[in-house]
């Protein structure tokens, strides 16, 4: 993952969220402003959740509350078992409690993974950086504990801060009329200095970025369109064969229109998957941007999918 939420040039850009920063990172050990750093524990928390999520009491919970769920349904259907109905109920109950508690078990194993360390601490800071006025280009959903759609509030939302007012604007030094005590070497030796201490510039959206932002929740019927429109002309035809209704060939129509949506639905899926191409070719820019020092701005809801969805 090497799109963070926010790097630490965005962090420097202001001395009093640079400060809280870390000041945060001096209670958990950590520097938030070392890139490097931060992708190394973002990739190790997130595979330490997966982990988490896959340990054996979480299934054995699952399928413990499942059997105890369906076995007082399961047993009056069996004659055998029927004489033993309140054993069985007994066992389900039994069932029950004892997927309860592995359930509970993984859960509180798994939140306390997110919440707690140097991840608990980023929270923090991303939670200031928004105080601050510093945009942040997207927050994964695991990072809060939200679903793998991103719904939900999550099991640790990022905090929320009073908000700073902004930084007032520096006047250049020119505009007090002070004269200028810069020697005349070093005022020659000053444009290579300002061009190697530029600014990393983000890259400009592409017009087929910009596409893909506005069509990519656009489409998906054509399929299920297209089902409905060939089995509703077979089904017609074969009315007709078996009614001596010859009315109802007439939705043998309906077939060749259904190619034209199943055409239609392919070539969207086409341009889609193209535009999509170039959406994750341009986060990928932002990314290797932001890792040379730039400050990226908050990704479209489209981007943000898509970089959370993929390695970028």
């Amino acid at each position: 993952m090497d799109l963070l939420p926010v790097n630490g040039a965005a962090l420097a850009d202001d001395p009093r969220a640079l400060e809280a920063v870390r000041a945060v990172g001096l209670r958990y050990g950590f520097d938030y402003t070392d890139d490097a750093a931060v992708t190394a524990l973002l990739a190790e928390r997130k595979r330490a959740l997966e982990a988490e999520q896959r340990q054996p009491a979480a299934w054995l919970g699952v399928l413990a509350l499942t059997a105890g769920l369906l076995l007082p349904f399961v047993v009056p259907m069996v004659p055998a078992l029927t004489d033993r109905l309140f054993a069985a109920l007994g066992a389900a109950g039994c069932l029950l409690v004892v997927g309860v508690a592995l359930v509970v078990h993984a859960r509180t194993r798994w939140k306390r993974a997110l919440t707690r360390g140097p991840l608990a601490g980023y929270r923090e800071v991303l939670g200031l950086a928004r105080a601050h006025g510093v945009p942040l280009t997207h927050v994964p959903a695991w990072l809060e504990g939200r679903s793998s759609t991103g719904g939900g509030k999550g099991a640790a939302p990022i905090p929320t801060y009073a908000t700073v007012e902004p930084l007032p604007d520096t006047p250049p030094s020119h505009a007090t009329g002070a004269p200028s005590t810069t020697p005349i070497a070093a005022s020659a030796t000053a444009p290579s200095t300002a061009s190697a201490a530029a600014p990393v510039a983000v890259p400009p959206k592409p017009e087929a970025v910009r596409s893909y932002e506005t069509m990519a929740d656009v489409g998906g019927w054509h399929d299920e369109t297209g089902c409905l429109l060939f089995l509703a002309g077979g089904g017609g035809a074969i009315w007709a064969a078996t009614s001596a209704e010859p009315v109802g060939y007439g939705a043998l129509l309906l077939v060749p229109l259904a190619g034209y949506v199943w055409l239609i639905g392919r070539r969207q899926g086409r341009e889609k998957e193209r535009l999509r191409e170039a959406a994750l070719a341009y986060v990928r820019e932002v990314a290797a941007a932001q890792a040379a020092g730039a400050k990226v701005p908050e990704l479209s809801p489209e981007l943000r999918k898509l970089a959370e969805t993929q390695d970028v």
